[in-house]
């Protein structure tokens, strides 16, 4: 076995499952870039503030405000009044949840698609694999959360998830 041959493989197939995926979530999105997360992340966190928004995608506050913009001109997104009275919250419309569930349906069909060469015994230990390479790469609460921005966590709970569970161990619950 060649380490550094493993670790080229592994990074075409990052790149390559990377290209598949900013590929159909925009096309689901409708809107490239940052759009297909926002929309994940407002549906599984409503309420969450444009600043947190722009933390888990690694934005500037301007650029998400201008992202946060497009989605509520497109009917996705509606903004509330924050908790304390200062910041804004953000609710999908139900225009916006269809959108969001359509780019986790897609994303879903282009990785398992991606999986379809591999065996079930073979899936069943590389996603071992994936769950430990996964805690191991996660740096921290802000890490786990831009990890798993684009995630279905109808499928992989925060209980269950290597991501969040190496986070929670590294005490940022």
């Amino acid at each position: 076995m060649n380490d550094e041959r493993t670790a080229n493989l592994l990074g075409a197939l990052a790149l390559a499952l990377t290209d598949t995926l900013t590929e159909v979530t925009s096309a689901r999105a409708e809107r490239g870039a940052a759009a297909p997360a926002a929309l994940v992340l407002v549906s599984f966190y409503p309420g969450q503030s444009i600043d947190s928004l722009a933390r888990t995608l690694s934005l500037s506050h301007s650029a998400t405000v201008r992202l946060v913009d497009r989605l509520a001109g497109d009917a996705l997104l509606d903004r509330r009044d924050g908790a304390d009275g200062r910041t804004t919250a953000l609710h999908l419309t139900r225009k916006g949840r269809a959108r969001a569930d359509a780019i986790l349906d897609e994303r879903g069909r282009a990785l398992t698609g991606a999986l379809g060469p591999l065996s079930t015994e073979e899936r069943a230990h590389f996603s071992q694999l994936l769950e430990k390479v996964l805690g191991a790469l996660t740096r921290g609460r802000q890490h786990a959360d831009h990890i798993c921005r684009l995630c279905d966590e109808r499928v992989c709970p925060a209980d269950d998830c290597p991501v969040e569970c190496a986070a929670v161990e590294r005490g940022e619950a």
